[in-house]
């Protein structure tokens, strides 16, 4: 039987099955079945500054529309316990599960800017996270606002969220940068110690009955893996980070597929949505039987051997063979 202990973000994880951010953060029962069928950490669903920086003015607007109903009211405020600013409730359930779960409980912050709001990644270590991930997703709709400007407002706030706590910091990207590896170095610079390929976006879609915009939740499959997996792949050996494969893991080969790509561990959300805890149960069997079948003894044995640095057909990664493969089509 293939060792799949593993280790990410200087924790060592008896899977490398990791339940990604999604609403199960808020199902206890649910988490509880997810550590049993064999995940071996819980990320959190992220805080967004834009929440914390509305709760606030929020906040603002409810005492300044009181401050003068009467003559008297100048020196009214309403109790601090009437609203709720900042992470005290996402605090109390990070506590919560860190005390229920016997695997690594990690934080994640969705932030765009530097600033004071990154001082709540201190809040977040001092409620018991085991590692924060940190979402970088920044729109540019200004057409003043450069790529390069654009990263290295994403990277001050990567040194500021690391500069807060002790605990390992991992970033986790979307999939549009020109320049992935550049961009992965600064990371790496900036104190960061694992790296998560990439985010999914959950953009609105149109109702054109109605004419207006509308939520539409679309769950991943395994035809969004190649994306990832070419990434690790070719960050393989070129940086220090630890990676992780987030989105279109549905299947123990999916997971083998990024293990052999260079990747520490495998986030797994839409199958666990879709099927509950029991997928994860099959994928870690089905991980399990793919590398004992294929000879590795470990994880570690098996990790980064399809990379781009180690497999044996090393340019099939490269953009030659996109011609290739057109011209191929058949």
């Amino acid at each position: 039987m293939t060792d799949l202990t593993t280790r990410w973000l200087d924790l060592e994880l008896r899977s490398p099955l990791v339940v990604g951010a999604s609403p199960l953060t808020d199902d206890l029962d649910a988490l509880k079945a997810c550590v049993a069928a064999g995940a071996g950490a819980v990320v959190m669903h992220s805080l967004f500054e834009e929440q914390l920086v509305e709760e606030q003015m929020a906040a603002h607007r409810f005492i300044d529309s009181r401050i003068n109903m009467d003559a008297e009211a100048r020196s009214f405020f309403p109790e601090s316990e009437v609203f709720e600013m900042g992470s005290g409730s996402y605090c109390r359930r990070l506590e919560l599960l860190r005390n229920a779960l016997d695997v690594p409980v990690i934080a994640s912050l969705n932030g765009i800017s530097p600033g004071g709001w990154t001082q709540y990644a201190r809040e977040l270590e001092e409620a018991g996270a085991a590692a924060i991930e940190l979402n970088l997703y920044d729109l540019a709709p200004d057409p003043s606002d450069t790529a390069d400007t654009l990263e290295q407002r994403q990277l001050a706030v990567v040194r500021s969220v690391v500069q807060q706590v002790s605990i390992p910091v991992s970033v986790k990207l979307s999939p549009f940068y020109s320049a992935l590896p550049a961009f992965v170095a600064g990371i790496e610079a900036g104190g960061a110690r694992g790296l998560v390929l990439f985010n999914r976006f959950y953009q609105p879609g149109m109702d054109l009955d109605e004419l207006e915009l509308s939520r539409e939740v679309v769950l991943s499959s395994s035809a969004e893996l190649p994306l990832r997996l070419h990434a690790v792949a070719m960050l393989y050996g070129q940086t220090g980070l630890e990676m992780a494969v987030s989105g279109g893991v549905h299947a123990g080969d999916d997971a083998v597929k990024a293990v052999l790509s260079g990747a520490s561990v495998v986030q797994v959300v839409s199958a666990v949505l879709a099927d509950g805890a029991g997928a994860l149960a099959r994928i870690n069997r089905e991980m399990t039987q793919r590398l004992s079948g294929m000879g590795y003894q470990s994880l570690a044995e098996a990790r980064g051997a399809l990379s781009m640095e180690n497999a044996p057909n090393a340019r099939a990664w490269e953009r030659l063979n996109y011609a290739r493969l057109l011209h191929g089509w058949k």
